[in-house]
C-alpha cells in the first residue's frame, strides 16, 4: 500500500482520525472529508501514488544524512544543539487559498509597523485607550529609550514571522508575532534545499514557488534601509554568537544574503557611528540586521550585564546614524496581550478590517477578561505576556488563581487552538501529527510582500519535534517565483570584504587544529599497524618500537589507559582528552561554527564523514574499526584542507595557512624527538620508518634515498627540504609568505622578526651535527628541537597579540549573571 493510502486508511479508523479520540475534530491538510485528495495534492497524485513505506525509509535515510553533512543544529538554552530534524512530507499549499492568506498576511505586517511607529511617536493607541496603556508599558520588550516622536523610524518593522494554524473547518488563526528577531528563514532556506534533492521528482512536479527571488528581494531591502543616498552601503547581521540557539539559522542567512555576520565584539561606536573592526582600520557600518534581543544590544542603556552589544549602539540609532533592523523596540509586539486589541487598533491605524484573526485571548488586566479567564481555567492556557521565566505550566488552578490576581496586568489566557493535521513519517508508516507554520513578510519597496513559502512544525503536545518544507503551488508555469519579475537595483560596485579580527582568530585555530588531528591521525595509524603486529611480543624489535611510538603518543595525549588498543580507542573518542584527536576534532567544529557564514557547505560535508566515522568506532569494539575509522577521520579532514584550497584569497584564508604550517612546525618538532635516543639499529630503523610514515614523507624518502633509513636522511628530509611540504622549512617559508600577506603585517612586526630568527637558526643547522651521539642520545637535535618549539609557541602568541587584539574583553556594567543564551 503507498503512503497517501495507507495514511487515509488510517484515518477512517475511529481511534485514529484525530490526534486525541476525546479531542476536538481536526482539519487534514491531505484528506477531505470525503477521504479524497485536497487540491494542491490531487496535482501531485500521479507521484505520490508511487511513493511507498520503503521510499520513505530511503528518503528519510538521505535527509538526515543531507542535514549532518550541512551540519544543521539547533539548541535550547543550557544544552549543546541537536541535529536539526526534516520530516519529508511537505506541507502544500494551492494557490486560491494562498492568495487569500497573502493579502491577510500583508496586512497584519502593515498593521504592526504602524503599531509599532505610533508606540514610539506619537502613541496615539495608549492615549485615546484603544490599547490599554499597562498592555505596553508592562511588557520588557518595550525600549523606553527609544520612546520619542523626534527619532521615530516610520518603519522600523523590515521583517516579521507570523506563527499559524488552521482550525476544524479549515480557517487560518494567527498564534504569534515574531518581530523582535524573526528566526527561521535559513532553516526554511535549508529544508527546501534537501527536499529538492531528496523528492526531486515530487518537487519537479509540484511546479512551486522557488525562493531564491525572495533573498535577492531580502539583500536589496536592506540595502535600502540605509539612511542617506549611500552608493555601497555596509550590511552586517549581528549574532549573540556561536552559542545562540539558532546559529545555524544566522549563518545561514548571512551566507545566503553576502553579509558579514558579526558580534557585538567586533563593532564599536565613535561619535555616534557604529564601526566595524577590521585588521586596517574600522570601516563604518550603516545597516544591522539584528539577531539580538533589543535589552542585550547595548550595555550602556539598557542591560549593564550584557557581554553581547555594542555600546553605544542605541545612541547611534537616535541620531539616525546606523539603521537596526528590526527596531530596537520591535519585541513589543510578540506581547500576546496585544492580540484582543489588534482589530481596534486596525481600524484606527489603517481604517480597515482585520483580515486574519488571532487565536483567541483575554488580557488579565482588564476586568472583563480576568473574570473570564479565572471561571473557564480548565479551558484554557494561562502564560504571561513577556514570556518572563514565571510559568504556570502543571499549577493547580487555585496556584494559577492566586499568582494572577497578584499581578493580573502581566497575564492572558488564551484558547488553545485545535491545530490541523498532517502526515508526518513515523519510520514504519506516516501518522497524523498537529502542525504549525511560520510565514515571513519582508517590506520591499513601499510594501509588505509574504515569503510564498514557510516553516511548518511537527507539534507534540507543545513542543515542536520536526520541522516541515511548505510548498505554495503555482496558478500556471509561466507565473515569476515569488511574484518577483525583477529584483530593485541593489548596487553596481563592488564591495570589498572585510574580515574582523574574531574571524580571523577562528580562521587561525581552524588551520590548527586542522593540522593537529590530520597529524594525530597518521600518528595514530601508524601506531596501531604496531599494536596489531607486536603486543603480544614485547621483547621483539616491533616490540620496542611499539613502546617507543606509545610513548610519543602519550606524550601529546596523556595516558588513560593500559591496553593499548583502548588507549587509541579513546584518543579517537574522548574530546575531554586534552591533546586526543577527538579533541582536536571537536576544537576544529567549535572553529568552523565560529566562521560558518565564510565556508562553503563542503566544509561540513567534510566534516559529517569525521562524525559519521566517529559513529561506527562507538558502536563497534573491533581491533580493525580503530584504523577503518581514523583513516575515514582523515579522509575527512584532508577534505577540508581541499575546501579551504577554494577559498577567496583574503586575510582569512591567509591567516588560516598560518595556523596550519605553524602547527605543522610543532608537530614535526614532536615526532623528531623519538630519534634524539639511540635504542640499537634495528628498533632506530622501525621507529624512524615510523617517523617517516606519520609524516606523509615516507614515498618521498624511498624516492630520494632508496629506502635506507638513516637518521641523516630523515632529519635532512624533515627540517631542511624546501621541496617537502612536510618539512619544517617548506613551513616556515609558508609562514614567511602569508604572514606578509595579512593587512598588519609590514615586514618589521614582532611575529615577522622571529620568523626571520628561526629561519635563519634552521639555516645555519649542520645535520651532522645534529646526529652527533653523546652517550646514547642526540644532545644537539634534543637542544635545537627545543629551541624550534619554543620559538614557534612564542610565534603563535605574537601572530594573536598582533592580528586578533581588538582592545580589552567585554566588560558587566552590572551585577546580573551573563547570559549566554538568547531566546528567539
Amino acid at each position: 500500500m503507498t503512503l497517501l493510502r495507507d495514511y487515509a486508511a488510517g484515518l477512517n479508523q475511529p481511534t485514529l482520525s484525530q490526534l486525541t479520540p476525546d479531542g476536538p475534530p481536526r482539519f487534514d491538510e491531505v484528506i477531505g472529508p470525503d477521504g479524497s485528495l485536497r487540491a494542491p495534492w490531487k496535482r501531485l497524485a500521479e507521484v505520490v501514488a508511487n511513493i511507498d513505506a520503503d521510499d520513505m525509509r530511503r528518503v528519510a535515510a538521505e535527509i538526515d544524512r543531507f542535514l549532518e553533512d550541512d551540519g544543521v543544529t539547533i539548541s535550547r538554552p543550557g544544552e549543546r544543539p541537536t541535529r536539526w530534524r526534516l520530516d519529508p512530507v511537505p506541507v502544500l499549499v494551492d494557490a486560491a487559498s494562498w492568495k487569500q492568506l497573502e493579502v491577510g498576511l500583508a496586512q497584519r505586517a502593515e498593521l504592526l509597523n504602524a503599531v509599532l511607529a505610533d508606540l514610539y511617536g506619537d502613541q496615539t493607541l495608549l492615549a485615546e485607550g484603544i490599547i490599554p496603556a499597562p498592555v505596553v508599558l508592562a511588557h520588557r520588550g518595550f525600549t523606553r529609550i527609544v520612546a520619542r516622536p523626534s527619532v521615530t523610524d516610520p518603519r522600523p518593522l523590515v521583517l516579521s514571522a507570523t506563527d499559524l494554524g488552521r482550525d476544524a473547518d479549515g480557517a487560518w488563526h494567527v498564534l504569534g508575532d515574531r518581530t523582535q528577531a524573526p528566526s527561521g528563514l535559513g532553516y526554511a532556506l535549508e529544508n527546501r534545499r534537501v527536499l529538492s534533492r531528496v523528492m526531486p521528482e515530487l518537487h519537479r512536479e509540484a511546479d512551486l514557488h522557488r525562493m531564491a527571488p525572495y533573498l535577492w528581494a531580502l539583500r536589496s531591502a536592506l540595502l535600502q534601509s540605509a539612511t542617506g543616498d549611500l552608493p555601497d552601503p555596509r550590511v552586517v547581521v549581528l549574532s549573540p554568537g556561536s552559542h545562540s540557539e539558532t546559529y545555524y539559522d544566522q549563518a545561514a542567512i548571512a551566507t545566503n544574503l553576502g553579509f558579514p555576520l558579526v558580534q557585538g565584539s567586533d563593532l564599536t561606536v565613535r561619535d555616534g557611528w557604529v564601526l566595524m573592526r577590521t585588521p586596517r582600520r574600522l570601516e563604518r557600518v550603516d545597516v544591522i540586521l539584528r539577531r539580538l534581543d533589543a535589552d542585550w544590544s547595548d550595555p550602556l542603556e539598557l542591560r549593564g550585564d550584557s557581554q553581547l552589544g555594542v555600546a553605544g549602539i542605541a545612541e547611534a540609532v537616535r541620531r539616525g546614524r546606523v539603521r537596526v533592523v528590526n527596531g530596537l523596540g520591535a519585541g513589543v509586539l510578540e506581547n500576546p496581550g496585544l492580540l484582543p486589541y489588534l482589530p481596534a487598533a486596525s481600524e484606527h491605524l489603517l481604517g480597515e478590517a482585520l483580515r486574519l484573526p488571532s487565536q483567541s485571548t483575554w488580557w488579565c488586566g482588564d476586568p472583563d477578561g480576568l473574570d473570564h479567564v479565572l471561571s473557564h481555567l480548565d479551558e484554557l492556557t494561562v502564560r504571561t505576556i513577556d514570556g518572563s521565566d514565571l510559568t504556570l505550566a502543571g499549577a493547580s488552578p487555585e496556584r494559577i488563581r492566586l499568582t494572577v490576581l497578584a499581578r493580573p496586568w502581566l497575564f492572558v489566557g488564551q484558547a488553545p487552538l485545535a491545530l490541523s493535521q498532517a502526515p508526518s513519517w513515523g519510520g514504519a508508516s506516516a501518522r497524523a501529527s498537529a502542525i504549525a507554520v511560520r510565514t515571513f513578510t519582508l517590506r520591499y519597496g513601499s510594501a509588505y510582500r509574504p515569503l510564498m513559502g514557510g516553516l511548518a512544525s511537527v507539534r507534540d503536545g507543545g513542543r515542536s519535534v520536526a520541522s516541515k518544507d511548505v510548498w505554495v503551488l503555482k496558478e500556471e508555469t509561466a507565473e515569476a517565483d515569488q511574484g518577483l519579475a525583477d529584483v530593485m537595483p541593489m548596487t553596481a560596485v563592488r564591495s570589498l570584504p572585510a574580515t574582523v579580527p574574531r574571524v580571523l582568530d577562528d580562521m587561525f585555530w581552524m588551520g590548527r587544529y586542522a593540522e593537529r588531528a590530520e597529524d594525530l591521525l597518521r600518528l595514530v595509524l601508524v601506531v596501531h599497524v604496531l599494536v596489531a603486529d607486536y603486543r603480544t611480543r614485547p621483547r621483539t624489535t616491533g616490540g620496542v618500537s611499539l613502546e617507543v611510538m606509545m610513548d610519543a603518543v602519550h606524550r601529546l595525549t596523556g595516558r588513560q589507559h593500559d591496553d593499548d588498543d583502548e588507549d587509541l580507542r579513546s584518543i579517537l573518542l574522548d574530546e575531554d582528552r586534552v591533546g586526543s584527536a577527538a579533541h582536536a576534532l571537536a576544537s576544529l567544529r567549535d572553529a568552523l561554527t565560529g566562521v560558518r557564514d565564510q565556508m562553503s557547505l563542503d566544509a561540513w560535508r567534510a566534516m559529517g564523514s569525521v562524525e559519521r566515522a566517529t559513529a561506527v568506532l562507538e558502536g563497534s569494539r573491533h581491533s580493525h574499526q580503530i584504523a577503518e575509522s581514523a583513516g575515514r577521520m582523515l579522509t575527512g579532514v584532508l577534505a577540508l584542507q581541499g575546501v579551504t584550497a577554494s577559498m577567496i584569497r583574503d586575510a582569512g584564508w591567509h591567516i588560516g595557512v598560518v595556523g596550519r604550517h605553524l602547527e605543522r612546525g610543532l608537530q614535526i618538532t614532536h615526532l623528531l624527538r623519538l630519534t634524539v635516543e639511540r635504542r640499537g639499529i634495528d628498533v632506530d630503523r622501525e621507529v624512524l620508518s615510523a617517523v617517516l610514515t606519520a609524516a606523509e614523507s615516507s614515498v618521498t624518502h624511498r624516492r630520494r634515498y632508496r629506502d635506507y633509513v638513516r637518521p641523516a636522511g630523515v632529519l635532512d628530509l624533515l627540517l631542511r627540504d624546501p621541496e617537502n611540504p612536510r618539512s619544517l622549512a617548506f613551513s616556515l617559508d609558508q609562514l614567511r609568505d602569508h604572514l606578509a600577506a595579512l593587512p598588519a603585517s609590514t615586514g618589521s612586526t614582532r611575529p615577522e622578526r622571529l620568523l626571520d630568527d628561526l629561519v635563519a637558526e634552521l639555516s645555519g643547522i649542520d645535520v651532522s651535527a645534529l646526529v652527533a651521539i653523546g652517550g646514547v642520545r642526540r644532545p644537539h637535535l634534543a637542544a635545537f628541537l627545543d629551541s624550534v618549539q619554543v620559538q614557534l609557541e612564542r610565534l603563535a602568541v605574537a601572530v594573536g597579540e598582533l592580528h586578533f587584539a581588538t582592545g580589552p574583553r567585554p566588560r558587566s556594567f552590572g551585577a546580573l549573571p551573563v547570559r549566554e543564551e538568547v531566546t528567539v
